[in-house]
C-alpha cells in the first residue's frame, strides 16, 4: 500500500511565509528557507511553496528563492504561483523544483496542462484547484480565491486528469484556515472518481483531522500550513499517531 504523505505548505508573499483564514487576514509565519530546512529535517514527505500573490500581481514566482529553498531540502519540492508557460516551468525546474503547480493559468488555458505534460512528464505537473461550496455546489475560484467562476470542481478535476496532470491539489476555501477539518465529502468524491493522487488542503487543526481525511476523504496526501508553522502539531507526533491508527506513513 502506498504511504500517505504529509506536506507542509509555505505560502509566500513578499519573500516571507504567511498564513491567513479563508484566503484573507494574512499574518507572518517566518522565513521560507529556514522553515523548509526545518520541515525537511523533521519528517515532512514533501514541501509545497506557493507564491500566493504572483498571479494577482502579474509577476513570476521568485526563482531565486526557489533556488535557496532547494539548496536546503532533500525531499520533493513543488512550486506554484504565476506560472503560465513552458518557459516558466523550465526556469523553476532548473532552480531546483521537483514539481510545479498551476492553477488560474490552467483554467484560462487548459491546453497548458497538455503542453507541460508533453514537455516535462505528468509526474511533475500538479494542478491546484481552489473551490468554494456555494448553495450545495462546488465552484472553482481563481487568482488566490478572489475570482469566482461557474466551473464545477468535479468536472474540472476530470478534465485535468484527462489532460495528463499527475496530481490534483484541492483546497476547500470554506475550510481554509478554520482548523475545523478538511472537506472530506468532496475529497472522497474526487478520490473515488479519479485515478490520480488527490492532495487535501484547507482545514487542518488537529491530528484527528489528518486521520479523517485519509480514512473518510480517501486523500493520498494532506497539506497544512499554520498548524506546522506555529508548532501546534509536530510532524513526527502526527506520523506516529497515524501509524498507530493503521495509516501507512513513512517514519
Amino acid at each position: 500500500m502506498l504511504t500517505k504523505r504529509i506536506i507542509p505548505c509555505l505560502d509566500i508573499k513578499n519573500g516571507r511565509t504567511v498564513k491567513g483564514v479563508n484566503f484573507v487576514d494574512l499574518r507572518d509565519a517566518g522565513d521560507p528557507v529556514e522553515l523548509a530546512e526545518i520541515y525537511a529535517a523533521s519528517g515532512a514527505d514533501e514541501l509545497v511553496f506557493l507564491d500566493i500573490s504572483a498571479t494577482e500581481e502579474r509577476r513570476k514566482t521568485l526563482a531565486e528563492l526557489v533556488y535557496h529553498v532547494a539548496e536546503k531540502v532533500n525531499i520533493p519540492f513543488t512550486v506554484g504561483g504565476g506560472i503560465s508557460s513552458v518557459e516558466d516551468v523550465d526556469i523553476l525546474l532548473q532552480n531546483g523544483a521537483d514539481k510545479v503547480s498551476i492553477n488560474s493559468s490552467a483554467v484560462k488555458n487548459p491546453q497548458l496542462i497538455n503542453d507541460l505534460v508533453a514537455k516535462f512528464g505528468s509526474q511533475c505537473i500538479v494542478v491546484a484547484i481552489d473551490a468554494k461550496k456555494i448553495d450545495g455546489e462546488w465552484f472553482v475560484h481563481l487568482v488566490g480565491g478572489k475570482v469566482p467562476t461557474e466551473l464545477n470542481l468535479f468536472d474540472w478535476a476530470k478534465e485535468v486528469e484527462e489532460r495528463g496532470a499527475g496530481e490534483i491539489l484541492f483546497t476547500s476555501m470554506n475550510n481554509d484556515g478554520t482548523k475545523d477539518g478538511f472537506a472530506n465529502e468532496a475529497l472522497n468524491k474526487l478520490s473515488t472518481e479519479l485515478n490520480i493522487p488527490i492532495i487535501a488542503s484547507g482545514g487542518a487543526g488537529s491530528i484527528q483531522h489528518f486521520t479523517d481525511t485519509f480514512v473518510k476523504g480517501k486523500a493520498d496526501a494532506a497539506l497544512a500550513a499554520s498548524v506546522f508553522h506555529f508548532k501546534e502539531i509536530e510532524i513526527i507526533d502526527l506520523k506516529r499517531q497515524l501509524k498507530k491508527e493503521g495509516i501507512p506513513v513513512r517514519l
